[in-house]
C-alpha cells in the first residue's frame, strides 16, 4: 500500500477537527477518503480520473462536493449538511478553518453502522415489511423525480448500448483474475441478444417517461433503518448513470439482496415497487438489468485491485466479492 498524502494523514488527528472528536476513522472507495468522527462523516474526493468521472482538479472536486449534497439531500435530507473547506493554516491542516481552501469535503451526520441494511442483512435482522417500506419510500421518489427529454434520452438504444459496452471493455483486463473470458463472453452475448431482442419494450419505456433522475448506485450498503429510511451516497460524477429506467434502479437492490443471500426479500421488495407503481412491465426487464447491476459491482470491486491506497490484504478480500458478483451476473442468462 502506498504512503497516504500527507493532508490525508492530517486528517486522521482529531486536532484537525472543529469539534475536536474523540477518534478518527478512515475508510476508502475507489474515488474518496472517507474521515468518521464521533458525530460526523467528511467525505474527501481523490483527485482521480477513472474515465467515467473527473475529479482531478480543486474546481472539480469542490463542484462535485456541492452536486453530491443537493441530490443526496432528495432521499437523505436530514443527513447531508453542507460542503466544508479544509485549510492549510501555518503547518497545520484544519477542517472548516479560515483561510484559502486546499481541499473540500461533503460534510454529513454520522449514521448508526449497525441499522445499515447490510450489516442488518449479515445478522438476519431485515424483513419482508422492512424492504416493502424501501419499495414505497421508492416509488414516491421515483414518482417526482425529474424527467424531461433530455433525461428521457439516456433510455435510448444508444447509451444502453453506450454503458453495457463500456462495462464490458472495461473488465478485459481483468481476464483470469476476477472473471473468466468464458464467464464474460456468456453475459456478453447475453446482454446484446436481449437488446436486439427488445428494442421495442426500451423504446416504450422511454415513450412513458419511465426514465428518471434516480439514485444511481441503490445498494444494500447505502440504505439505513432510523427513525425514517434514510437512502444515501447517490451518483452525483457522472449523469448517465444516474439517468435511468426505474426497473433499473429497482433491479439493482433486487440484485444485491440476492447476492447477500436473501431472494426471498429480493421477491417481496419488488413485488411491493409493482404494486405500488403498477409498472407492470418492470418483470419483463428485471434479469437483464439485475444481470447489468451485478456486472457493474464486479467490476467495479475490480478496479480497487488497481488502487495504490487499497491494502494487499484488503485486495484480496475485493477480489472474493468481485468474483462472486461477476457470477450472479451470469447466473440471471
Amino acid at each position: 500500500m502506498s504512503q497516504l498524502p500527507e493532508m490525508v494523514q492530517a486528517l486522521l488527528d482529531s486536532k484537525a477537527y472543529p469539534d475536536a472528536p474523540q477518534r478518527v476513522e478512515m475508510v476508502q472507495t475507489q474515488m474518496s477518503f472517507v474521515f468518521l468522527t464521533d458525530d460526523y462523516v467528511y467525505k474527501v474526493k481523490k483527485p482521480v480520473n477513472l474515465g467515467y468521472l473527473d475529479y482531478t482538479t480543486l474546481e472539480k472536486r469542490r463542484f462535485y462536493c456541492h452536486q453530491e449534497v443537493e441530490l443526496n439531500r432528495r432521499l437523505c435530507a436530514d443527513v447531508y449538511l453542507s460542503v466544508v473547506p479544509i485549510v492549510k493554516h501555518k503547518d497545520s491542516i484544519l477542517v472548516e478553518g479560515r483561510g484559502k481552501a486546499v481541499e473540500y469535503a461533503v460534510k454529513m451526520r454520522r449514521l448508526p453502522q449497525e441499522a445499515m441494511m447490510d450489516v442488518l442483512l449479515a445478522n438476519n435482522q431485515v424483513s419482508p415489511q422492512m424492504v416493502t417500506s424501501v419499495a414505497h419510500k421508492l416509488v414516491e421518489f421515483h414518482q417526482r423525480a425529474e424527467t424531461n427529454a433530455n433525461i428521457s434520452a439516456f433510455g435510448d438504444l444508444d447509451t444502453i448500448i453506450q454503458n453495457t459496452d463500456e462495462n464490458f471493455a472495461q473488465t478485459e483486463k481483468y481476464f483470469g483474475n476476477t472473471i473468466s473470458q468464458e464467464k464474460y463472453h456468456h453475459i456478453k452475448n447475453y446482454t446484446e441478444v436481449f437488446i436486439k431482442k427488445n428494442t421495442p419494450l426500451f423504446h416504450k419505456r422511454v415513450v412513458e417517461g419511465r426514465i428518471r433522475d434516480c439514485h444511481g448506485d441503490l445498494h444494500a450498503a447505502h440504505i439505513c433503518f432510523t427513525n425514517s429510511i434514510c437512502i444515501y451516497d447517490c451518483i452525483e460524477f457522472n449523469d448517465r448513470f444516474r439517468y435511468c429506467d426505474v426497473a433499473s434502479e429497482v433491479a439493482f437492490l433486487a440484485m444485491d439482496l440476492d447476492h447477500h443471500g436473501r431472494a426471498d426479500l429480493s421477491h417481496s421488495f419488488v413485488n411491493a415497487y409493482v404494486d405500488m407503481s403498477q409498472d407492470k412491465e418492470l418483470s419483463e426487464l428485471l434479469n437483464f438489468y439485475k444481470c447489468y447491476r451485478a456486472y457493474v459491482r464486479g467490476k467495479v470491486e475490480s478496479f480497487k485491485l488497481d488502487d495504490p491506497y487499497i491494502s494487499q490484504e484488503e485486495k484480496a478480500r475485493v477480489l472474493a466479492i468481485a468474483k462472486r458478483y461477476f457470477e450472479l451476473a451470469e447466473s440471471y442468462i
